[in-house]
């Protein structure tokens, strides 16, 4: 019995720590997109300042040239680090999926393990309300990844309008 009552507390725990495990995994997933959306950004102005120095050089406005050249300069670095970071966040999140799966393997080995028909303990979970609790454990996961997106996606729209206006 004390046996089974360890193998269910630490199923339990390998569950709360699995939940955890996805939700840092959206949260990565979302800092990664919100980097590739900055890049792609970057890359449009970069295509926007090219065109405007190159109909500016059509008309012989040098000054124009000029401040084309060195934005393109500054975009051409940003996009620079940009792919470095993006490179970075497309590795942590492959990190992430790999643990995230072995995580799930090793609970499921664990949960397997465990004997089913052992009476429940009072400070255990019951197997009926475990369904319950990974339904809602899931629902808040999705509400977390959700609100890291949109959070993630927000502190882009600043940062790139803070960027626009100079700050």
């Amino acid at each position: 019995m004390l046996n089974d009552q360890s193998s269910r507390a630490r199923a339990r725990l390998m569950r709360e720590a699995l939940v955890d495990a996805k939700v840092g995994l959206s949260q990565s997933r979302a800092a990664r997109d919100g980097a590739g959306a900055q890049l792609e950004r970057e890359r449009s102005e970069l295509a926007t300042v090219r065109r405007r120095g190159q109909l500016a050089a059509g008309i012989n406005d040098a000054e124009t040239v000029k401040l084309a050249t060195e934005y393109e300069r500054k975009h051409s670095e940003r996009i620079a680090v940009l792919e470095r970071k993006h490179a970075a966040l497309e590795q942590e999140v492959a990190l992430a999926e790999r643990e995230t799966a072995e995580m799930t393997a090793q609970l499921k080995q664990l949960t397997a393990g465990v004997d089913a028909s052992a009476p429940a303990v009072s400070d255990l979970e019951d197997p009926l309300e475990s369904e319950s609790a990974s339904a809602f454990e899931l629902d808040a996961l999705r509400r977390t990844a959700d609100r890291s997106a949109r959070d993630a996606d927000a502190e882009a729209r600043l940062a790139d309008l803070k960027r626009r206006m100079g700050k």
